[in-house]
């Protein structure tokens, strides 16, 4: 199951409460102040894990709590400090604190990651004549996981205008496909060999008219083309469905310059599927005298013009 969006709760570790005794024997009746420090309590961490690809470990275990440091003790011994915890996440997940509204980590990398609650410090044990005191408490945050895919290229369109069948085809990704809308319901990544060289590509399932708003969840799924160097629009050119490429392709690019102008400004790579119906041809023809762009003639169905458009591509997002 994929899962893009999560809220967990932390809370780090308190520190361990400072000691306070006092040294005795026959010869000192006063007693030496020798209580020890507390320990300091376990520091929360978020790191990137490369093998991860979606947050469904979050969708039950959403509560994190560090454990506390120990306390003092007698003949100046400091209290253990606890371990951090480690919570791991896929590489683009984006941490924002609920409260706040900030942003506070983006992690792109493999490995990469950083200490979003830090654990109390412990306690002053009562040695060199100060007072004991007790620990610190730790940071606590309620915090929102937002992942967004990280792809070089992503493919966009209408819904069963033959998106998986052609990610199927250039890639090793295997999405479901079926000659209904919306088959495709979460966003699927795939690798393309290209020129001795690999880039990944991701299909997003089909937006419609109104995405950007949150119609049909279009604004779930336009989350995923942010990160992507390229944009590979696809069109049905056949108009089987009774549908106009032309507009077709300017009510898409509409609503990516609503939801992003920074994506809106992505290159594209126009791409006309399903060549192999009839009425493609002329649509073709039609499309190239009113829109005046480069455009990718394919079937994805036949497997035909697959290569120059993985060159393109490749190009591209060199």
């Amino acid at each position: 199951m994929f899962i893009d969006q999560a809220k967990i709760y932390i809370k780090a570790g308190s520190g361990g409460k400072g000691c306070a005794s006092f040294y005795r024997d026959k010869f000192q009746r006063q007693g030496i102040p020798d209580g020890g420090s507390g320990g300091k309590g376990a520091d929360i961490i978020i790191r990137a894990d490369g093998n991860l690809y979606t947050l469904l470990d979050f969708k039950y275990n959403r509560h994190f709590f560090g454990r506390h440091g120990g306390h003092g003790s007698s003949k100046n011994k400091k209290g253990k400090e606890a371990p951090g915890i480690i919570i791991r996440v896929p590489v683009g997940t984006v941490i924002r604190d609920i409260k706040t509204g900030c942003l506070l980590r983006d992690l792109q990398k493999d490995t990469e990651g950083f200490v979003v609650a830090r654990g109390g410090n412990g306690g002053r044990g009562n040695s060199h004549n100060r007072e004991a005191t007790p620990g610190e408490l730790g940071e606590e945050k309620e915090l929102l996981l937002d992942l967004k895919l990280i792809a070089d290229a992503g493919v966009v369109g209408f819904p069963n205008v033959g998106k998986s069948t052609l990610i199927s085809n250039i890639s090793n990704a295997h999405p479901k496909i079926a000659a209904y809308p919306f088959t495709t319901k979460v966003p699927v990544l795939g690798v393309v060999k290209a020129c001795k060289k690999t880039f990944v590509i991701a299909d997003i399932p089909g937006l419609i008219e109104g995405s950007a708003g949150g119609k049909g969840l279009g604004h779930r799924f336009l989350r995923h083309v942010e990160r992507t160097k390229v944009i590979v629009h696809l069109l049905d050119m056949s108009g089987f469905e009774g549908r106009d490429p032309i507009k077709d392709y300017e009510t898409i690019n509409e609503e990516l310059k609503k939801f992003s102008p920074a994506i809106s400004k992505k290159p594209q790579i126009i791409t006309a599927n399903k060549m192999d119906l009839e009425g493609a041809n002329l649509n073709l023809k039609r499309f190239k005298k009113i829109i005046k762009k480069d455009v990718y003639p394919i079937s994805a169905f036949e497997k035909r013009g697959l290569e120059e458009l993985i060159e393109a591509i490749a190009k591209k997002i060199r």
